[in-house]
């Protein structure tokens, strides 16, 4: 006697091994991450973003201190296209030469630093001291590390014991004792008792 099997046993049978495959796929398609929901829930600053307080960084080279950086508030992102340190509230910088004596001071209310080009832009309220009691005033400049020189294309002023200088772009050393301006507009012959502060 040969034994049909029922139709409805077959398409059970078939129904229980292929139900929980088609089951698994459907679960496993739906458990995909949408970036812009994590980016929502994690938040945008937090994941991109390291930030410290009232940083101190002591730059050497062949065992002899360089520079010594202040910062208020530093933020590193690795995440940008090219990666940045900002350096915000406020930054200071002291150079130094051979002796530990210090050449040349950098303030300013905000520096950007991308150190695979070897650039900062320094930018707000920028002022640089030097040692002969020259000071230049200048809403941006840009320091290239690797050549050692400051430079800006915008407005300049440089305040001598004896003189103030006016002009467009500057390009000097990074401790500032040796600057050219590039486009001279003015110069003033001051005492020394009439300096401005």
């Amino acid at each position: 006697m040969i034994n049909i099997p029922n139709r409805y046993n077959i398409f059970s049978a078939i129904a229980r091994s292929i139900f929980p495959g088609i089951l698994f796929c459907t679960l496993l398609a739906s458990c995909t991450n949408d970036p812009k929901e994590i980016d929502a829930l994690v938040g945008k600053g937090t994941a991109r973003e390291d930030v410290a307080h009232d940083v101190t960084l002591l730059v050497s080279e062949n065992g002899h201190m360089k520079t010594r950086l202040f910062a208020k508030e530093f933020v590193r992102n690795d995440v940008a296209k090219p990666p940045y340190i900002d350096m915000r509230k406020s930054v200071r910088v002291e150079f130094f030469n051979d002796s530990l004596q210090v050449e040349s001071v950098l303030t300013a209310k905000y520096a950007r630093y991308y150190e695979r080009q070897g650039n900062i832009l320094i930018r707000d309220s920028v002022t640089v001291l030097n040692k002969k009691g020259e000071r230049l005033n200048t809403e941006e400049l840009v320091w290239n590390q690797n050549i050692r020189k400051i430079f800006t294309e915008k407005f300049v002023r440089i305040i001598t014991p004896t003189q103030i200088i006016y002009g467009n772009g500057l390009e000097a050393n990074e401790d500032f004792t040796w600057y050219k301006i590039l486009n001279p507009t003015g110069i003033v012959q001051v005492n020394k008792t009439d300096l401005p502060e």
